[in-house]
């Protein structure tokens, strides 16, 4: 009789029925518990270093997953939610993460009473499908002009990643850098600049109204600082086309020669007269600039930068209001952005060209300053996570209590609705309560409380009716977290929930795997979970 081996090459392995589905589940529970230590104010960092010795120091989900180089297919799987959940909120990624590995933990205890698989996933759906609603009930509404929840949104977002001292000043930053880009409900938080300045203390961090770049003037003949700045944006080059075939110049005598170099710098001041007649003072050029036209704009008292990026260029034009110009004879005063001032700073051993002072500007600068390279890129990873969480406030309107409060209220509400269904599902409806009720209990894990005692108080408050009781980790008390000014967005727990679910049915549907071999020394029986990460229990 022909055995399905018998038909696959030897280079293949293949995991089949409780094997298959044990494996995937175990993958997902050990991405869940590498994050896990992470989550809340009193999480954890992860210290991650790469083969040729680069260090990255962070307690933030999505990128300690990404730099993992995760190989597991199941495990890839859990990765992806923890992207969307970055992309789409910029926000959570932990959370989502932790609760589809927690999601599967629960469905492995339904399959060994011998429950079908597609019952569980059948009853996930039910569950998450009632929570949206439950969550979209009980989230609160709030204005885009009430910015003191907003900043109690930010205050939310970046705490325990370093940001502590300085949260009420990174809150209003990252507000105010918001609200300058919101426009007729759209924002689009490439609007927005980070420049990391090593030097200085975090503390001395600050929102530039306009551009700043990481560009100084192309001569130490130019002004240093321009005051009532007329800026041009060019997207042509200051200097003679090249040929694009290749051209041969002869030249007989030095005079021949003279009247060649005369006739080349007649053209090039002919094109920076023509910018200057614009009543120009600060050119940014997307191209490259000659060294005479240098030497005529230094002459000028005019301030130039040269190969600004398309992004930068771009965001000059939001910020300043100019035009991006890519034809000489179209440049005109019309075309001319304005700023209070262009200024080149020098920080630590850097230089920079800050362009401030900029009128209703639509995009704007967060300067960070930070002692190393590992602050300045903890800090900037807060601010992102503050950045996402306000906008999508903004989107939304809609904000819920933190400290664990809302799962708590979820997992109570949803074990109500599992009475109300007939058959298997209903036991599924209740692993799917369960699960959110890891979210709290890891809170208090990693603070250093009983998680136990603090779900059975937590429980006990729900049960009598306070919807916003939650656990607070600056007192490690459970209070109304609304009160203790602890918000988060909707949005975060909406597509955690949805992402979270779609992962967990999605392998649970599996039962079989069917996979390549790397090469002749692999052995795909014991699947690697990641390159050079020996994380224990898969085989």
């Amino acid at each position: 009789m022909t055995k399905t081996s018998d038909i696959l090459p030897e280079d293949i392995s293949r995991m089949i029925g409780r094997d298959a589905q044990r494996n995937n589940i175990l993958a997902a529970k050990l991405v869940s518990d590498v994050v896990k230590t992470t989550l809340g104010p009193r999480g954890m960092d992860k210290m991650l270093v790469s083969p040729n010795n680069d260090i990255i120091v962070t307690n933030d989900g999505v990128t300690i997953l990404s730099e993992m180089q995760i190989e597991h297919p199941a495990a890839k799987m859990m990765v992806e939610i923890a992207k969307t959940q970055e992309s789409e909120v910029g926000d959570g990624t932990t959370s989502s993460v932790m609760l589809a590995g927690k999601l599967l933990e629960n469905a492995e205890k339904l399959l060994d009473s011998k429950i079908h698989p597609t019952t569980i996933t059948k009853g996930y759906r039910l569950a998450e499908e009632k929570a949206q609603k439950i969550l979209n009930e009980i989230s609160l509404e709030i204005s885009p002009e009430n910015e003191e929840v907003l900043k109690q949104v930010a205050m939310t977002a970046m705490t325990g990643k370093g940001a502590e001292d300085s949260k009420e000043k990174f809150s209003e930053i990252v507000v105010r850098a918001v609200k300058s880009i919101y426009d007729k409900g759209r924002i689009d938080l490439k609007d927005i600049k980070i420049e990391k300045v090593k030097g200085d203390g975090i503390q001395n961090s600050e929102l530039v109204s306009g551009i700043v770049l990481d560009k100084e003037k192309i001569s130490q003949e130019m002004p240093k600082k321009i005051d009532e700045a007329k800026i041009a944006l060019i997207d042509f080059p200051l200097e003679l086309k090249n040929p694009e075939i290749d051209t041969k110049v002869s030249i007989n005598s030095p005079d021949q020669l003279q009247r060649f170099i005369e006739e080349e710098e007649h053209a090039i001041r002919g094109i920076v007269e023509k910018v200057l007649v614009s009543g120009a003072n600060v050119i940014f050029c997307q191209k490259g600039i000659d060294d005479f036209a240098n030497y005529l704009l230094a002459k000028e008292g005019v301030y130039a930068c040269r190969r600004v990026s398309r992004s930068d260029m771009q965001k000059l034009s939001k910020a300043t209001g100019g035009k991006i110009v890519s034809n000489l004879n179209e440049l005109s005063s019309y075309d001319l952005g304005d700023a209070q001032i262009v200024e080149e700073i020098k920080a630590s051993d850097e230089t920079f060209t800050h362009i401030k002072g900029c009128k209703n500007p639509k995009a704007v600068t967060i300067l960070i300053h930070g002692g190393s390279d590992h602050v300045l890129d903890e800090i900037e990873r807060a601010f992102m996570d503050g950045l996402g969480d306000v906008s999508s406030v903004l989107k939304t309107k809609l904000v819920v209590p933190g400290g664990g409060a809302i799962e708590m209220e979820l997992s109570k509400r949803l074990k109500e609705y599992a009475k109300t269904l007939e058959g298997r599902e209903q036991l599924a409806v209740q692993e799917f309560a369960n699960s959110l009720e890891f979210i709290p209990s890891t809170l208090a894990e990693n603070a250093g409380l009983d998680p136990i005692d603090v779900l059975t108080e937590l429980k006990a408050k729900h049960e009598s009716g306070e919807t916003n009781a939650g656990l607070n980790l600056f007192t490690n008390k459970v209070e109304n977290v609304l009160g203790a000014k602890i918000i988060e967005p909707y949005k975060i727990k909406s597509q955690a929930l949805s992402s979270a679910t779609e992962v967990a049915t999605m392998i649970l549907r599996i039962d079989d795997v069917i996979a390549s071999k790397p090469d002749k020394r692999g052995n795909m029986n014991k699947m690697d979970f990641g390159k050079g990460f020996d994380i224990g229990g898969l085989s």
